[in-house]
């Protein structure tokens, strides 16, 4: 259907990734909902199987294949029914491996994101603080010069990975009084002196390692600086972008799913003498929903075409992420309620997908960030550019 984008070869990856996900990841996702803690094997499988290496270049173990494998790699996580399972690989995949591919020097690349490609190492990325939200700028831990080392002090939350990963990539000020431009990226192994992990009880993406960290005089080599030390803001910046298209890719993918559920339920359940998938009203609605999530579905599309072009698509996948989140929650908010009863119970996949869906809204920048950022550029003529290292 999608000739446009995809290609024999990528269906035959899209077949394969979703046999590797059923034997694999899908008879543990309730243990893993249950504890909190993925297997690390299964990160050491996807890493074998190059599912991680998928966008990134051949000479750290990457496979250098266009952007639409990652669209399939994001899409058939979301059909498993599982956010927190979703967020770990993709989070493996993007987050912290994006700053090592991009600022990282040659060390670092060989230390920490050849590893990370083949998953024996798991690595997380702390941006938000429990102060700041979505004001990255306002951060408040710092990373102090002294000698060859820099000190760090302070906290992060809302970080998945941010329990049981091998290493941190994180943002600390250098300059605290030069608020955004003060900021600068840096990595650091687990078992370094000082870094505390408190596991976070979520609502939902309960599989995934959710959490806050503390950084207690923890010092660092000052190699480990990722760029130029006070680049970090911009850093930050030019990864959101990513980050933003993949949660409207997974918004849209579990939109999808949820859709294609409530329609096979709607032709098998029966009430005053007929399938419910005669009654007019819900019969409409799903057509209404359908064309939602297929609009929401070719706008990723074409901006996932725009990235994989060399754009940097800021305002669309801005735009993106605030409409398809928007549309998955409603989506997935009635198709409950197509369920009745059965969609409040928990052996039922709605309710675990609508307690997922409700992070798409909030996690990467809210709905709210996301109006002011696209304000700004279609109202102020706010234009982003990528940073250069």
């Amino acid at each position: 259907m999608y000739s446009k984008y995809f290609t024999e070869e990528h269906n035959v990856f899209r077949q394969s990734f979703r046999d590797f996900l059923n034997k694999e990841a899908v008879p543990h996702i309730d243990r893993w909902e249950e504890t909190g803690k993925i297997d690390r094997e299964i990160f050491e499988k996807m890493g074998e199987m190059g599912y991680f290496a998928l966008y990134y270049p051949e000479e750290y173990g990457g496979l250098n294949l266009d952007f639409f494998y990652t669209v399939i790699f994001l899409e058939e996580m979301q059909r498993i029914n599982s956010g927190g399972f979703a967020a770990a690989m993709w989070v493996q995949a993007f987050l912290g491996a994006q700053h090592l591919l991009k600022e990282g020097d040659e060390r670092i690349k060989q230390e920490y994101l050849v590893p990370t490609l083949t998953g024996e190492k798991i690595g997380c990325l702390g941006i938000t603080e429990p102060f700041g939200g979505s004001d990255v700028a306002g951060m408040r831990t710092t990373a102090v010069k002294d000698g060859d080392h820099y000190v760090i002090n302070g906290s992060k939350t809302f970080i998945t990975n941010g329990v049981y990963s091998d290493y941190l990539v994180i943002a600390a000020k250098t300059d605290p009084e030069a608020n955004g431009r003060g900021i600068s990226i840096f990595v650091m192994d687990r078992d370094t002196p000082g870094i505390s992990a408190t596991k976070l009880n979520k609502l939902g993406w309960r599989a995934s390692d959710t959490g806050e960290i503390g950084f207690d005089n923890v010092r660092i080599p000052a190699e480990n600086l990722m760029g130029e030390e006070g680049k970090g803001f911009p850093y930050i910046m030019q990864h959101f972008a990513l980050e933003r298209l993949i949660m409207g890719i997974n918004a849209h993918a579990r939109a999808e799913y949820a859709l294609e559920y409530t329609a096979q339920y709607m032709k098998e359940r029966t009430a005053f003498g007929t399938t419910i998938d005669k009654f007019q009203a819900l019969r409409h609605g799903m057509a209404d929903m359908y064309s939602e999530v297929e609009m929401a579905k070719n706008f990723n599309y074409s901006i996932s075409e725009q990235l994989d072009q060399g754009l940097y698509p800021v305002k669309e996948a801005s735009m993106s992420k605030l409409v398809s989140t928007k549309i998955a929650d409603e989506v997935i908010y009635k198709c409950l309620q197509y369920l009745g009863g059965y969609g409040y119970i928990e052996e039922y996949p709605l309710a675990r997908m609508w307690r997922d869906s409700r992070l798409g809204p909030i996690g990467g920048g809210t709905s709210e960030i996301m109006r002011e950022i696209i304000a700004k550029m279609v109202m102020d003529g706010k234009d982003y550019k990528p940073a250069a290292k």
